[in-house]
């Protein structure tokens, strides 16, 4: 399909110059697609889509959280185990938070993540809420892919750049 510009439409919006020549293609991110490149295709329906779901995903995660708490609490494990489950996913949740939001606006190491895996299981609630706050500003994740998209649209630029003239005829100095 094409519009009247003569661009085709993909599944993610207009097709630039860059990208019918071989150029990079931003990369799709979670929900949004590509749309985050022009803010286009329901972009802002998209991001308050993302911030109502992580924060009703977090209530919901809350209240579970809060029903286990209510079970360990009836079998009578003793304030100790009390204080120890709520304190543990207290600190899970902080330390995921953090991540998911430090994996904003870099790329994680693959082995360390594999590595805190189960901790950021458990805090979980933290990832929700991280992602909630970050979809109020922009699409979780927009700025680093962004810099990514350009800095590949820069180097490809520099690449195909042609030059002028012929470079056997310039005068060699001796």
């Amino acid at each position: 399909m094409s519009d009247e510009t003569g661009t085709q439409d993909s599944a993610a919006g207009p097709i630039g110059d860059t990208e019918r020549d071989g150029g990079p293609r931003p990369e799709p991110l979670r929900f949004f697609g590509t749309s985050w490149v022009g803010h286009d295709n329901g972009y802002a329906a998209r991001r308050a889509g993302v911030a109502v779901g992580s924060l009703a995903a977090a209530a919901v995660s809350c209240l579970v959280l809060r029903l286990a708490y209510e079970g360990i609490r009836i079998a009578d494990t003793g304030p100790f185990v009390s204080v120890l489950i709520v304190v543990m996913f207290a600190i899970c949740s902080a330390f995921a938070f953090r991540n998911t939001w430090e994996g904003f606006g870099k790329r994680h190491d693959p082995q360390r993540q594999a590595s805190l895996r189960g901790m950021l299981a458990i805090g979980f609630v933290g990832s929700l809420l991280a992602y909630f706050v970050r979809s109020l500003v922009e699409a979780p994740g927009e700025k680093l892919h962004r810099e990514e998209y350009e800095k590949a649209r820069e180097a490809h630029a520099r690449r195909t750049t042609r030059r002028t003239g012929n470079p056997s005829r310039k005068k060699r100095r001796r």
